[in-house]
């Protein structure tokens, strides 16, 4: 592996972890709006990562071209909770159904905050990674002189 790819790998990292913390973000802006079905309200999202990094190992998956998979962290997409809803009895909320339930999203504040924590902190470890890569690459300009 070259010093250059460090940078796509950090990259691709950084990007990971931003659209991690964008889908907790919503989460976290969603977590009390209330609905009167279970249709019409707000599930948690949550990103699907996939690590890729057989190309560098000199492996191939079966039906890829080694020459389209790069190193690093791909996002695969992001895919809505299947935790239970939360029904709440409360007759006198404008949003209540006529058997007087609210309806709440499935997410969970505190594991949101963890995983807000997680991923700045894991944005943090790639920057550490361009900011490390980026002195060798001086270190080595600088020994030619």
């Amino acid at each position: 592996m070259s010093l250059n790819n460090i940078f796509d790998v950090a990259g691709s990292g950084m990007n990971a972890q931003s659209v991690r913390l964008n889908t907790t973000a919503s989460n976290i802006a969603n977590a009390d709006t209330a609905s009167s079905s279970t249709e019409d309200v707000y599930r948690a999202r949550h990103p699907v990562f996939k690590a890729s990094f057989n190309q560098m190992l000199g492996h191939s998956q079966e039906g890829l071209n080694p020459q389209d998979e790069t190193a690093g962290v791909a996002v695969l997409g992001i895919v809505e909770s299947d935790a239970p809803l939360q029904p709440r009895y409360e007759p006198d909320h404008p949003m209540a159904n006529e058997d007087g339930y609210v309806y709440y999203p499935n997410v969970n504040v505190v594991e949101e905050m963890t995983n807000m924590i997680s991923a700045s902190r894991s944005f943090q470890m790639n920057v550490d990674v361009l900011n490390s890569a980026k002195q060798m690459m001086q270190r080595v300009l600088s020994i030619g002189q």
